[in-house]
């Protein structure tokens, strides 16, 4: 099961370790609040993320998705007086569950936009379930599409992997810019990225792999000599190098057991979605302190986000809501793993410190681009147990 098509295994981003720090790029046309500039741009940014979404068993795989599903439903129905008689966007409407709820919230008008097929689906669904008259659903790109009014709240599933995968936030800012009336509220209000020191379960799996192939590498240049009369040795580096970045050095998703976690978690980020410009999260470099609570070795970071329904000053939610995906909580999101390799050796009260910067690939803006620069210290004694290490991943 994946989110897009872009994606490898669910349970696998498949990041490798091979960008550098000119790999992250700066907005492009489709990223910058006006969706696609052309027909060949518009063909393929459908056919690298969009396309997957206009499939029914793609939506199915985040509409039973108990949490997140839990999360928004008592977020708009819990708070009936944010949306009663108010004009609504769904930005990214997909089936158009959000848009159905803030209707049965007492909304006057949904406008649900969807890039996809989908949309047909989604009016089918609103009338299906007696809100057809209230939801209005435009098929087309947010940043393109015109509405006929402003609207007062703005609902929307925007987040990815390391919230920030997919660049979805994008149209929402868009929108908000756009079409939200002063003061107006947006459905999730703030969002948060966390990170945390790991001793991971899928460090020592993921070695063992790494040195089965290695070893396959071997007898596959015996093979090449003695079969082909090819002489492939010049290529020995360059094949370990290739599958310590794929196996050791790479983003996976997993459900992190709470047992793995051996420090604080630290927050990375967090900004409030009625003033985050798409400049604040297209590059974001950010200083973390990770105290280590216990003898450990480190063999890894955690990531995860949550986010909050807290309406707006104007409007505020009667009931709050937090959407989190701090483990042992089980969503679609998951958690991520970043594996550290070779792994480092902890004592109780050692400090992990130094900054980490998340960007956009230049190649694909959907996609996102890390870098951590590592510093392992012993407040103790003051000495520096490692020399500092700066860590590339790559968010395919």
């Amino acid at each position: 099961r994946v989110r897009a098509s872009f994606s490898c295994e669910h349970s696998r981003l498949a990041l490798t370790m091979s960008l550098g720090s000119d790999s992250v790029a700066t907005a492009t046309s489709v990223a910058a609040g006006v969706g696609p500039s052309n027909e060949h741009e518009k063909a393929l940014d459908f056919a690298n993320y969009f396309v997957s979404y206009g499939y029914i068993y793609h939506q199915k795989d985040m509409l039973q998705d108990r949490l997140r599903m839990e999360g928004y439903r008592t977020a708009i129905l819990n708070n009936r007086a944010c949306f009663e008689g108010k004009a609504v966007l769904d930005v990214g409407a997909g089936s158009g569950i959000l848009a159905i709820w803030a209707a049965k919230a007492g909304a006057r008008v949904v406008y649900a936009v969807e890039a996809t097929s989908m949309a047909k689906h989604a009016r089918r669904l609103a009338a299906a379930n007696g809100v057809g008259d209230v939801v209005v659903v435009l098929e087309g790109y947010m940043e393109q599409v015109t509405l006929p009014e402003q609207v007062d709240v703005i609902v929307s599933e925007w987040m990815g992997y390391f919230l920030l995968r997919e660049s979805m936030l994008d149209p929402v800012i868009a929108a908000r810019d756009k079409w939200l009336k002063p003061n107006g509220a947006l459905f999730p209000s703030s969002a948060s990225i966390y990170l945390a020191p790991l001793c991971s379960s899928l460090y020592a799996p993921k070695l063992r792999e790494f040195e089965r192939e290695v070893s396959g590498w071997s007898h596959f240049k015996d093979f090449m000599g003695r079969e082909n009369g090819v002489d492939i040795s010049v290529l020995d580096a360059e094949w370990q190098q290739e599958q310590r970045d794929y196996l050791l050095h790479s983003c996976l998703w997993q459900l992190i057991d709470p047992a793995e976690v051996v420090g604080e978690a630290a927050r990375l980020l967090h900004f409030e979605t009625a003033t985050v410009t798409q400049a604040d999260v297209a590059t974001v470099t950010r200083p973390f302190e990770l105290t280590i609570s216990s003898d450990s070795e480190v063999s890894g970071f955690g990531s995860w986000f949550d986010t909050a329904f807290e309406g707006s000053p104007s409007s505020p939610a009667s009931s709050p809501v937090v959407l989190s995906t701090e483990p042992p909580l089980e969503t679609h999101w998951g958690q991520q793993v970043l594996l550290l390799h070779p792994p480092q050796l902890a004592a109780a009260g050692d400090l992990l410190h130094g900054d980490f910067t998340l960007g956009r690939q230049r190649e694909n803006h959907r996609l996102l681009a890390l870098r951590i620069r590592l510093r392992h210290t012993r407040p103790a004694t003051g000495e520096e147990v490692y020399p500092e290490r700066v860590i590339h991943y790559r968010v395919d």
